[in-house]
């Protein structure tokens, strides 16, 4: 069984893609670094997918789909952050109600860094196949009133990054995969 967490490369016109979407593919590999480095073992394999070809129609995501699609019932849930790695306020969340009561129960864990709301639905070019196919999804949401001043610009670079709002969402992608990797049971579907 396994709980996916992923951001994209995008670096494929004029910025670095430090922020879009360099952020969710470092905060992606942050977590399970962070997971390792404090010697937890979750009951399901956390998996980082680094996705590629997200501008250019999402092919990376749509291989690895079409690879891994007939073991869509061991998919947990994925996690995609793709809105840059601003001041976290909660994660974006698509699947059964049920499941939602327990994200959100989970979501009180982070109220230390007033990161707690759950809003409606997750969004996701690389995970959206496996939302389609009832896998739950979510993805972080942060404040993005910056995002487009930087988003595919030249002024996609490192100076961008806040590295104390980007510990904020590493902690956040942190504790839900590793929370949700180590339940007794999958989310209800």
């Amino acid at each position: 069984q396994v709980v996916l967490v992923s951001g994209h490369l995008d670096s494929w016109d004029v910025g670095q893609g430090a922020m879009d979407d360099g952020g969710g593919a470092f905060i992606s590999w942050e977590a399970l670094s962070l997971i390792k480095d404090l010697g937890l073992r979750p009951k399901r394999t956390l998996r980082l997918v680094l996705w590629t070809g997200e501008e250019q129609g999402g092919v990376g995501a749509k291989q690895y789909y079409q690879l891994h699609k007939e073991n869509i019932s061991n998919f947990d849930i994925v996690m995609e952050s793709d809105e840059g790695t601003f001041k976290p306020s909660g994660l974006g969340f698509s699947g059964s109600a049920e499941a939602r009561d327990i994200v959100k129960e989970i979501m009180t864990l982070l109220q230390p860094i007033n990161v707690t709301d759950v809003y409606d639905t997750a969004d996701g070019t690389d995970i959206a196949d496996w939302m389609r196919g009832g896998v739950p999804g979510a993805s972080l949401h942060d404040d993005i009133n910056k995002y487009f001043w930087f988003h595919h610009s030249q002024g996609d670079t490192m100076t961008v990054q806040d590295p104390n709002q980007m510990n904020l969402c590493a902690a956040v992608w942190t504790v839900v995969s590793y929370v949700i990797a180590d339940m007794e049971d999958m989310l209800p579907r």
